[in-house]
């Protein structure tokens, strides 16, 4: 039998560096192990930094006011800013983009703690929760490159762990369909409009979030109870 640490080390070998299993410890880490949905833990991740630096993660998964809802909830998370990525700065205001030919994706950032949280484990929350990574091109009924399925990776590290994890879910036969999220490098994000931000915590009776942003928060707190932020605590 290969040891667990042999093999995360094999990997990193392989990929030419960078990623590693995460530091955090799996006794503790709520997020550790498969969930009711059969999601396994990533087998490759990024190290906690030795400074406890936060750090952030940029991920497109359908109309940002769902995504936004699912990762404000999560223990580990920082901050959470609903915006634009893919495209450029001229671009990136909502009129333009709903148009779907500006090259941006509705996405949200992502500010979290890495000491609390890893960056394969938003990966974990991202394809388990918070969207269908199978759907092309849209997300339930939002229509159109906008709402593309994306990780938005900073460097070759961030872009590793999520291709090794893409993987690992095909290889598990998660999905009955094959996944469209495309990797794309992160170029810009750009903060949307202010009544973008917190939409659901701020509009909760709005009938597009009770009936696609809701079903998310309540699959997020029946599959990890455990990771759901307590009220107040940042």
């Amino acid at each position: 039998m290969i040891h667990p640490l042999s093999l995360a080390m094999a990997l990193l070998l392989a990929s030419g560096g960078g990623a590693v299993t995460s530091g955090l410890d799996s006794g503790r880490n709520p997020f550790s192990g498969h969930d009711k949905g059969g999601f396994p833990d990533p087998a490759m991740d990024l190290p906690v930094p030795a400074d406890g630096a936060p750090r952030t993660a940029v991920l497109a998964g359908g109309c940002f006011w769902c995504t936004e809802a699912v990762f404000e909830r999560v223990e580990g998370v920082l901050d959470v800013v609903s915006g634009y990525a893919g495209g450029d700065a001229r671009t990136a205001r909502y009129e333009l983009v709903s148009t779907g030919r500006t090259g941006h994706a509705e996405a949200i950032r992502i500010t979290y703690d890495p000491r609390r949280i890893s960056y394969g484990q938003l990966l974990k929350i991202f394809f388990a929760v918070a969207h269908d990574p199978t759907q092309l091109d849209r997300q339930g009924p939002d229509v159109g490159p906008q709402y593309r399925s994306a990780i938005f990776y900073a460097g070759d590290e961030e872009k590793r762990v999520a291709e090794s994890y893409i993987r690992q879910l095909e290889q598990a036969r998660i999905f009955d369909r094959p996944i469209v999220t495309r990797l794309e490098p992160l170029t810009g994000f750009y903060p949307a409009e202010e009544y973008h931000q917190d939409y659901a915590r701020r509009h909760p009776t709005n009938p597009y979030i009770v009936a696609n942003s809701e079903p998310k928060v309540r699959k997020l707190e029946q599959t990890f109870p455990a990771c759901l932020r307590r009220a107040g605590k940042r």
